[in-house]
């Protein structure tokens, strides 16, 4: 306490004094009552309650995130993780809490750090929903002007970092902060750094894989509220069930996590229809799909499913990798005659159900996810032959090109056909129809593409199409994982939390891993059958939001 340096500021006072000894000059009354009037019109009466509500009467919050917004300020103190599920507005909830603050004159600098494609985006929600004056960072631009939006990779590297470093932000912000969770990483380390006031890191996944992942989210907003690294470990060790075993660190935890679902909100009044469209290959298709099975016998399980996965896409997809596979082959002889087979083949039985199927919908938008860029090529091309527009989206595209797509979607053509890189981030609430005309072998990746339409400012039920083609690779997964397992009807942002507890890092490696031990299609059936068994048994025995305590 020694160190602490109090300086009083006497000059109001002698100042003071000195006008009432020579008794003036005052201001006018008039002056001093229309000041009076202003202050008493912008001060905030009470701590409780939310002002901005006031300054947003455009903007229909739901409960949930009026809620959330009132505990990180009434009694978290302005630093929390928002870690509602996917679609439930976290981002509404962030800009409600910033917008209250500089109500308050709380706020008057402040860094927002996103994934790049959403850089924009942030802009605009900020600017179109609350008002607020973001711009996104240019090269010459301070760092230290009002509210400035930007990456991590760009926030991090020289000479942005130093700057950064030497300013001291009333408020902070991390989108996608569940990237942080490696406290050896640089992004880990340059955000610790940050001097801040108040901090908001947003994530739907707080917990991936080992409890120490939320040790150390917390440790940005409240350094010690957790106690040390080794003394948390020692205490919890790293399985992420001691969250719901222990009291006292889920208390803790609760005091610095907001975490809704869609089962305690109102955002269940859009409805999820799901429908699954079987199809049947062509018998040309079929042969060449069994003589691809056979020609590829020798090679690796993973090479085998990843030319199996190709077929049931598109031919191009197939065709491309094989002859790259081909030419880099000691037994060239060997492919080239299924090659050959695969020039042949006419369009893809997919692709005319595809047709069919947009066809129905007559104008409506439609998304259309597929798992390789080849067969997303093959479908613009496909649907352009059938008077149906429509334009791509993948990880490819840089920020801009990715917020055109987006406009001319909404504005101008009929079809977004998206690889994953439009399952993250981009919110097309406008429309309510979605094709995934290929499955991701991880769940979790499908909700985070219906994330995309079944969202807080959907107004219209969803209607979810998957497509998977008989007696092929696709069928196993269909009727052996997605269907028995009923992952189409739930939403299953606690499967992540039941994978763990079956030491399951991810979905995809676990299926690769039975492909690849399994010497015939028989086991691999029996195998599919047995994980999703399991994985069943914990879904109906779970209850959403009592297994880790983060409601």
């Amino acid at each position: 306490m020694d160190s602490i340096q109090v300086h009083k500021d006497l000059t109001f006072i002698s100042e003071l004094e000195s006008t009432f000894d020579k008794d003036g000059p005052y201001s006018s009354w008039e002056l001093f009552s229309m000041a009076y009037q202003a202050e008493l019109t912008t001060m905030t009466p009470e701590f409780k309650g939310l002002r901005a509500l006031e300054y947003l009467p455009h903007v229909e919050f739901l409960d949930h995130q009026i809620n959330a917004a009132e505990q990180v300020i009434e009694s978290m103190n302005g630093r929390a993780i928002l870690a509602d599920e996917v679609g439930l507005g976290k981002t509404i909830e962030a800009g409600l809490i910033l917008k209250e603050y500089m109500i308050r004159g709380l706020v008057k600098n402040a860094l927002i750090l996103v994934p790049a494609s959403l850089v924009n985006q942030w802009v605009r929600e900020l600017h179109e929903k609350f008002y607020i004056p973001a711009v996104a960072h240019r090269k010459n631009y301070n760092w230290d002007q009002n509210i400035i939006i930007t990456s991590l990779d760009t926030a991090k590297r020289p000479p942005h970092r130093e700057q950064i470093l030497d300013i001291e932000y009333d408020f902070i912000l991390i989108d996608e902060a569940h990237k942080l969770k490696n406290h050896k990483t640089k992004n880990y380390e340059f955000v610790r750094s940050l001097k801040k006031k108040y901090c908001l890191l947003l994530t739907a996944t707080p917990v991936q894989n080992k409890l120490i992942e939320i040790f150390n989210l917390i440790s940005i907003l409240k350094p010690g509220h957790l106690g040390n690294y080794e003394s948390f470990l020692k205490t919890y060790g790293k399985g992420r069930t001691k969250i719901k075993q222990d009291a006292y660190l889920k208390q803790l935890i609760q005091k610095v996590m907001i975490r809704n679902t869609r089962n305690n909100t109102t955002l269940n009044n859009a409805k999820r229809n799901i429908e699954t469209v079987w199809i049947d290959f062509q018998p040309e298709e079929k042969e060449v799909y069994q003589e691809l099975h056979s020609t590829t016998a020798r090679m690796s399980t993973f090479s085998k499913i990843t030319f199996l996965r190709e077929i049931c896409s598109s031919r191009e997809a197939c065709f491309l990798s094989l002859k790259k596979f081909n030419d880099n082959a000691k037994e060239k002889s060997l492919f080239q005659p299924v090659i050959s087979k695969i020039e042949q083949l006419p369009h893809h039985s997919k692709a005319e159900k595809l047709v069919e199927l947009i066809q129905q919908f007559g104008n409506e938008k439609v998304i259309v996810f597929t798992e390789y860029r080849a067969s997303q090529l093959y479908l613009q091309w496909y649907l352009q032959q059938h008077g149906i527009s429509s334009v791509p989206f993948r990880g490819g595209f840089k920020r801009g090109k990715k917020d055109w797509m987006k406009q001319l979607f909404q504005n101008q053509v009929q079809v977004l056909i998206a690889t994953e890189a439009g399952g993250e981030g981009i919110n097309l609430q406008f429309c309510n129809h979605m094709i995934n005309y290929d499955l991701p072998w991880n769940p979790m990746r499908l909700e985070q593409r219906i994330g995309r339409i079944h969202r807080y400012g959907q107004d219209k039920d969803v209607n979810i199409y998957n497509f998977a083609i008989r007696d092929t690779i696709e069928e196993h997964i269909m009727t052996l994982l997605y269907e028995k397992i009923n992952l189409f009807e739930q939403v299953i942002g606690n499967l992540d939390d039941i994978l763990a507890e079956l030491n399951i890092s991810s979905m995809e490696s676990e299926l690769e891993q039975i492909y690849t031990e399994s010497t015939s299609v028989g086991e691999v059936k029996i195998k599919l059958d047995n994980l999703s068994s399991i994985i069943k048994h914990e879904l109906d025995h779970s209850q959403e939001g009592q297994k880790y305590g983060y409601n």
